[in-house]
C-alpha cells in the first residue's frame, strides 16, 4: 500500500470516531439535560397571597424567572406576548395554572408538575391552556419534526447553487426561487393537510421561506468564499449544531447553557421560534428571530457577491498567464 493510500485510511479512521462523538455530543447530550433553566413563568394576584409561591420557585436554584403582575388578565396578556410561558393566578377558590401548549407542550407539562408540587397538600390545581396546541399536533411533535426538512432544504439549495458554479445574481435569484416554493410547499403541507399550524398561512410560509433561504445562501457564500470547505463549515453550523440547538422539540430555556442562547443566533432555532410566534401567536415575539434570519440572509448573498466578483476578477489572469513551452527534445 502506497505512502498516500495509507495516510488517506488512517485519516478515515481518525475522522469518522471524530464525527460520531460530536454528532452525539451535540443531539445527545442537549436532551439529556433537558431542565428548565430561567424559565419565565408569571405570578398573578394579591401581594400578600402570592409571596410564599413567588419564594419557594426562587428557590428552584435558578429554574424560573418569575414575572409579577397584578390580574389575571395581564398574565393571559403575556402568555399570549411570548413573554411569558405560562403563569399561576392565586384567587380566593384556590390556585390557577394557566400555560400555552402552542409554546411548548414539554413546558406546559412541567409546569403543571412544578406547580403541582408547590402549591399546600389537598389544594386543587386548575389548568387553563391559554394558547392550545393545535388539535392537529397536540404533543408538538409533528412541529418539532417539521424542523429538520427545512434544514434539509436550505443546505441543499446553498450546495446545489456552488455545485452548479451558478454565481451572481443567477446565484442570489436560484435561491430566492428555491427557498419561496419551499416555503409555499411547507405551508400547503403542514397547514392545510396536516393542520400542524394555525396561523396566517402565508405568513407561516414566509417564515418558512426565510429560513430556508437563510441556511441556503449561508452555506452558498461560505462556498463562494473559502471553496469547498465552506460546505463543510455551513453543514456543521445548520445541520449538526443548528438542528439540535433549536430547542424547537422543547424550548430553548430547557437546553443547557449557553446551548439555548446559541441556538437561537443561528437559523433552524430562529426559523423555529419565529415559525411558533405566526403560528400560535399571531407573530408575537417574532422580531428577534426575524432578524436574525435577515441577518444570516444578507450576510450570505453579500458573501455569494463577494466571492463571485473575486473569482470572475481572478479568471481573466489566470487565462492571460502563457502556458510554459515544452522542452526541446534531443
Amino acid at each position: 500500500m502506497s505512502a498516500t493510500a495509507t495516510r488517506k485510511t488512517l485519516a478515515v479512521l481518525v475522522l469518522i470516531p471524530v464525527v460520531v462523538a460530536l454528532a452525539l455530543w451535540a443531539f445527545a447530550w442537549p436532551a439529556a439535560r433537558i431542565a428548565p433553566r430561567d424559565l419565565p413563568i408569571g405570578v398573578a394576584g394579591p401581594a400578600t397571597a402570592t409571596a410564599p409561591l413567588e419564594q419557594r420557585l426562587a428557590e428552584r436554584d435558578g429554574a424560573f424567572e418569575v414575572h409579577r403582575y397584578d390580574s389575571e388578565a395581564a398574565a393571559r396578556e403575556a402568555i399570549e406576548d411570548r413573554v411569558v410561558y405560562g403563569a399561576v393566578v392565586v384567587t380566593p377558590q384556590g390556585p390557577e395554572l394557566l400555560t400555552a401548549s402552542a409554546a411548548s407542550p414539554v413546558v406546559a407539562g412541567l409546569l403543571r408538575e412544578a406547580v403541582t408540587a408547590q402549591v399546600p397538600p389537598g389544594t386543587q390545581l386548575t389548568v387553563t391552556d391559554v394558547v392550545p396546541a393545535p388539535a392537529g399536533d397536540p404533543r408538538g411533535s409533528a412541529f418539532g419534526a417539521g424542523l429538520f426538512p427545512l434544514i434539509l432544504a436550505g443546505a441543499a439549495s446553498g450546495i446545489v447553487v456552488t455545485v452548479l458554479g451558478l454565481r451572481g445574481a443567477r446565484a442570489a435569484g436560484t435561491l430566492l426561487g428555491a427557498a419561496a416554493l419551499a416555503g409555499i410547499v411547507g405551508a400547503a403541507l403542514a397547514h392545510s393537510w396536516l393542520g400542524v399550524f394555525a396561523g396566517d398561512w402565508w405568513a407561516e410560509a414566509g417564515v418558512l421561506g426565510l429560513t430556508v433561504l437563510a441556511i441556503g445562501s449561508a452555506i452558498a457564500g461560505l462556498a463562494a468564499l473559502i471553496g469547498k470547505p465552506g460546505i463543510g463549515i455551513g453543514a456543521l453550523l445548520m445541520i449538526l449544531l443548528g438542528n439540535p440547538f433549536s430547542g424547537v422539540a422543547s424550548a430553548p430555556e430547557l437546553l443547557p447553557a449557553p446551548v439555548g442562547a446559541l441556538g437561537q443566533w443561528l437559523p433552524p432555532g430562529a426559523g423555529g421560534s419565529a415559525l411558533r410566534s405566526v403560528a400560535f401567536f399571531d407573530g408575537a415575539g417574532a422580531g428577534p428571530a426575524l432578524l436574525v434570519l435577515g441577518a444570516w440572509t444578507a450576510a450570505g448573498l453579500t458573501a455569494l457577491f463577494v466571492g463571485g466578483a473575486r473569482n470572475r476578477a481572478a479568471a481573466p489572469a489566470t487565462a492571460a498567464t502563457p502556458a510554459p513551452e515544452p522542452a526541446p527534445v534531443g
